[in-house]
């Protein structure tokens, strides 16, 4: 006969709805062997831009006693939880050199038509979105740090864009790039009355999309069918953001917010003012990329702990990445040492050394929350990723791609060999374990199934 188990937030309920929480009981103890082959509950897409210099950044040994490179060496108190994949090829990447990479990392799409245009699948977080964030305040969270510089001059993109519907359209979703204003957003409910004045201000919110709406509603009459469709989807957003202000957070357990970080000086929009060669610098918005950063690491972090949404994503930057970085003593931009300046390989180096960091941070952070006998990071699916392999020549035949999380089953620990293998069953594989069962995703003919040696 079975065993009979609790859950752990089990309550004991009576007449008019009357709910009586249970205290921690054996019963409720989880059971280690079935809580591995559960699925994954939670996802993290991380984006860095401009791939890596390939033989400082790819370890050494074997399967199980891989040594991590310099650059994934910061990754060393969490080789438990990795997974690392060589070998394998973003073959869908048919486009303009950039714009194809960062649009199929999660899409496993060719760029549709020429450069200019996008994809022709959602990708990937949008399709878990649907499938694990359903009743939760937000169905996804995108964020960025320094976003849109260079050619796309602030604005939404085909070189920048990661994130697409999972819908008929796949319509791009551009990030969210502002702190103060997702901190208040996601945790306003949660934070001191001298910083946020509550309830009035929601409301003031709630009302101005409200009068949108109406204004939307009226408009519509006037449109042709292609027009109405559009529409219709920018008011399901727009309604999907005044579901999210209505959800009042509460604290509780592992469920707080996050210090609030001052970001005085970091102008969210300097992309607007951005030149095509980089030459417009702003070295005040790029010195608080680090403090932008982590804050968004944190606030990331708590949307999931807090059960606002399961499903995340971060863009470090845009495929130009045409800012500085001071603290590494960096004054040109990123894409200088990449190609524009000619490959610089001990400056991109020292970039993705610190990329590494920062996974690291976060990845310690989703360590620490304890969500019942295992971490946020235990239950949870992590993919680190770029839209190149080398950036001398753009190169995408060997990613430098990472996983993290135990969540699904995923057995960590591990560096594994592909020869030549797509990125797409890479995809198919994350799909997976989360209960999704499709044996091909993108665009078929550079599927073969799920990779093998992951479970």
């Amino acid at each position: 006969m079975a065993s009979f188990r609790l859950s752990r937030r089990a309550m004991l309920r009576g007449a008019g709805s009357i709910a009586i929480a249970l205290p921690f009981l054996e019963v409720m103890r989880p059971e280690p062997v079935a809580r591995a082959a559960s699925l994954a509950k939670r996802f993290v897409a991380v984006y860095t831009p401009g791939g890596t210099v390939r033989d400082r950044w790819t370890p050494t040994g074997g399967e199980t006693d891989f040594v991590l490179s310099p650059i994934l060496k910061p990754l060393e108190p969490f080789r438990n939880h990795l997974l690392i994949p060589e070998g394998l090829e973003m073959k869908c990447a048919i486009g303009e050199q950039h714009q194809a990479g960062i649009i199929g990392w999660l899409t496993g799409s060719k760029q549709t038509g020429s450069p200019g245009d996008y994809s022709s699948f959602a990708s990937i977080d949008q399709v878990l979105a649907t499938r694990i964030s359903q009743g939760k305040a937000r169905q996804s969270l995108q964020m960025a740090v320094r976003w849109a510089t260079g050619k796309s001059h602030g604005l939404l993109h085909p070189i920048n864009a990661a994130i697409f519907e999972d819908n008929a359209s796949h319509s791009p979703i551009p990030p969210r790039i502002d702190p103060v204003a997702i901190f208040q957003d996601l945790f306003g409910s949660l934070a001191p009355t001298s910083f946020n004045n509550g309830a009035p201000e929601l409301d003031r919110k709630k009302s101005i999309l409200d009068f949108t709406g109406r204004k939307y509603a009226s408009l519509a009459q006037k449109l042709g069918s292609r027009d109405r469709q559009k529409l219709e989807q920018h008011l399901s957003k727009i309604r999907e953001i005044e579901q999210g202000l209505q959800v009042v957070v509460r604290s509780g357990g592992q469920c707080q917010a996050p210090a609030f970080v001052t970001t005085k000086g970091y102008e969210p929009t300097a992309g607007l003012a951005s030149a095509d060669n980089g030459s417009a610098q702003n070295v005040t918005t790029d010195e608080l990329i680090h403090a932008v950063g982590t804050f968004m690491m944190d606030m990331l972090v708590m949307a999931l702990a807090c059960d606002l949404t399961a499903v995340s994503t971060l863009q470090w930057a845009d495929t130009e990445a045409k800012h500085t970085f001071p603290w590494l003593g960096l004054t040109e931009h990123h894409h200088f040492y990449q190609h524009d300046g000619g490959f610089r390989p001990e400056e991109c180096e020292k970039i993705g050394t610190w990329y590494t960091q920062q996974h690291a941070y976060l990845l310690g952070e989703m360590a620490k929350v304890d969500m019942g006998g295992h971490t946020l990071l235990d239950e949870s699916i992590v993919f680190f990723g770029s839209e190149l392999a080398d950036p001398s020549n753009h190169d995408k035949s060997n990613m430098p791609f990472l996983l993290a999380g135990k969540g699904g089953g995923l057995r960590t620990g591990r560096y594994v060999r592909y020869d030549n293998a797509s990125h797409n069953d890479l995809l198919v594989s994350i799909l997976n374990l989360f209960g999704d069962e499709r044996k091909t995703y993108g665009h078929a003919e550079f599927c073969t199934g799920p990779l093998p040696n992951l479970l």
